[in-house]
């Protein structure tokens, strides 16, 4: 016979699964359409089937998987690849600094959390009240959004192999995704300098380095970025001794 608490623990533990599934609804909407983009775009591009759901599971990282789809179709340098997933995804190592791993069971939880750590997750938890916080709650959100990201995928790689034909442009849909996401910064004003630094950077690439293009641009933006970060520090600096 199970103890009296057994029942309780488990309703418990099956509450926190909810409102964590519940916690990534809202971002599912986004992730799932991406999702079908990526399975479509890896059919059009003539690569395995099942490099949508390796790409899904190993590494998780929409923009980057997007990106990766042309760099292997292309058989892009692995050093280009590698240089790019880096730039593309050092960010990833800041959000561990705020986001709730403590919240999270120490063990094979915390490792996958980590691994998850997307930044549709770090938007739903980072900014909830820890109270509210549990370990099942966040690693369930984290899980049912890798799993939109996936079924996505594999709807998308089935709504590509049924069409007789591809979809003529449908390779813009990245490109497409990285503009509206530069629109909506630049309207703020304070990224522009970022935005003309990004085009003087590209520029200089497609002048001096035609064949790879892609690694020059994101060294030279690097760059660029760390100069700014400097002269606006020392700027900073110099306003504050004068006050």
């Amino acid at each position: 016979m199970s103890s009296p608490t057994a029942a309780p623990d488990h309703g418990a533990r099956r509450g926190e699964s909810l409102k964590g599934i519940r916690d990534s609804l809202g971002v599912g909407i986004a992730i799932f359409p991406l999702g079908v983009a990526l399975g479509i775009l890896v059919v059009q591009a003539g690569l395995p089937l099942w490099v949508a759901p390796a790409l899904s599971i190993v590494i998780f990282a929409g923009s980057v998987e997007l990106l990766l789809v042309g760099m292997l179709a292309t058989a892009a340098p692995l050093i280009t690849i590698a240089v790019t997933v880096f730039a593309l995804n050092f960010r990833h190592v800041f959000y561990a600094l705020s986001f709730p791993l403590s919240r999270v069971r120490q063990g094979l939880p915390r490792a996958y959390s980590v691994y998850a750590l997307i930044d549709e997750a770090y938007a739903t938890y980072v900014l909830m009240p820890p109270d509210k916080l549990t370990s099942r709650r966040i690693v369930s959100g984290q899980l049912m959004m890798q799993l939109y990201w996936v079924g996505g995928g594999l709807l998308g790689i089935g709504i590509a192999s049924a069409l007789p034909a591809p979809i003529e442009g449908f390779e813009f849909a990245l490109a497409a995704t990285f503009t509206v996401m530069t629109l909506d910064a630049v309207r703020s004003r304070r990224q522009v300098p970022s935005a003309l630094l990004a085009a003087l950077a590209v520029a200089a690439a497609l002048t001096a380095f035609p064949e790879n293009t892609m690694l020059a641009a994101l060294i030279i933006f690097a760059a660029l970025l760390a100069v700014r970060y400097a002269v606006e520090a020392r700027r900073q600096r110099e306003q504050e001794t004068d006050a």
